[in-house]
């Protein structure tokens, strides 16, 4: 493994070494760390949104009826969007279209990843019952922590870093690695661009908790912010990144799907607080959600924490002045 050292050639005095390997052998089981740094990441994102779930009011691990066909859908149009954008990898001469299935050795666009989550999302709140922008708001800490710890897998493959650079932290890479860009000194350190995105998001992780919790953000708009806050960084890192990517109108295509990203994320937060004034109901879609444990409590109540989100589910019609109740709160 490369050691910290001072690179003349840089005029540096320490770098950041890539890992030597980037997958352990169990017999025939190749298990690369790439692949373990996502599954991390997801079940990290699962037991997040899991807790901020059933704080709005939802049952206990409802969120595994919705985060199984996001992530599977997920995934699935995280590789088509990477293929797309990248066709110069897998389809020509001198490649070996394959390798199009062979996700575990790196490709997996974000913002496919997006796209085919939300999709699985929607299907997977449909079928539980679940609001879909009570699901995104409890989500977007969680999605923003599992990007952050997603990008050691690039640190793993040795991938996706930046221009050369002289920075105290520069990113050492094998000159003999085939990301290598042909004509310079191998001892050229490189910007960590997945050390800048774990910071950023990870710092992200922090801004939407306390924002969400300062101004009561809800039908969405948490996850709106979430999206201005993930593509501006996207933005910035993408620009200084020189792995081969199709170029639209000077730009990458990463940086275009950033920029509509922020784009969106400010439409979700504009549109929604005009349509949605009051508070967010129960996390249950109207007539959904688990039937009542005791006689006279509304349904799907199990709120652990009433201080930024309350129930407003019609009570049982049996309750004595049930008719003009607007609100409901089971005492625990």
């Amino acid at each position: 493994m490369p050691s910290f050292a001072l690179s003349v050639h840089a005029s540096v005095f320490a770098s950041i070494p890539s890992p030597s390997i980037s997958f352990i052998q169990l017999g025939p089981l190749r298990i690369y760390f790439y692949a373990l740094c996502i599954i991390a990441g997801i079940i990290v994102a699962a037991i997040m949104t899991n807790h901020r779930l059933t704080k709005r009011g939802a049952e206990p691990w409802v969120v595994l009826d919705v985060t199984l066909p996001a992530v599977v859908l997920g995934i699935i149009v995280a590789r088509i969007y990477h293929v797309l954008t990248h066709p110069g990898f897998y389809f020509g001469e001198g490649t070996d279209p394959l390798a199009v299935f062979y996700i575990w050795e790196g490709g997996i666009a974000i913002y496919g990843a997006l796209i085919g989550g939300a999709i699985g999302a929607w299907l997977g709140c449909r079928w539980s019952g679940i609001r879909f922008w009570t699901y995104a708001d409890a989500l977007a800490p969680g999605l923003l922590l599992a990007q952050a710890m997603g990008r050691f897998g690039n640190w793993f493959n040795s991938e996706l870093f930046g221009l050369p650079t002289d920075v105290p932290w520069g990113l050492e890479i094998d000159p003999d690695n085939a990301a290598f860009p042909p004509g310079l000194a191998p001892d050229t350190l490189f910007h960590p661009t997945f050390l800048y995105e774990v910071i950023w998001n990870v710092a992200g992780v922090f801004v939407l908790l306390w924002v969400g919790r300062k101004f009561q953000l809800q039908w969405g708009r948490l996850f709106g912010l979430y999206l201005i806050w993930y593509s501006a960084g996207r933005i910035v890192w993408e620009s200084i990144r020189i792995d081969p990517s199709e170029i639209i109108l000077g730009l990458r295509t990463n940086v275009w799907a950033a920029i509509f990203g922020v784009i969106v994320g400010i439409a979700i937060m504009v549109i929604q607080k005009r349509r949605h004034t009051g508070k967010e109901p129960s996390p249950y879609m109207p007539g959904r959600g688990p039937a009542a444990a005791e006689p006279g409590e509304a349904a799907g109540v199990q709120s652990q924490d009433t201080t930024e989100f309350v129930d407003v589910s019609e009570p049982p019609a049996n309750e004595p002045g049930g008719a003009t109740a607007t609100s409901t709160v089971a005492t625990k």
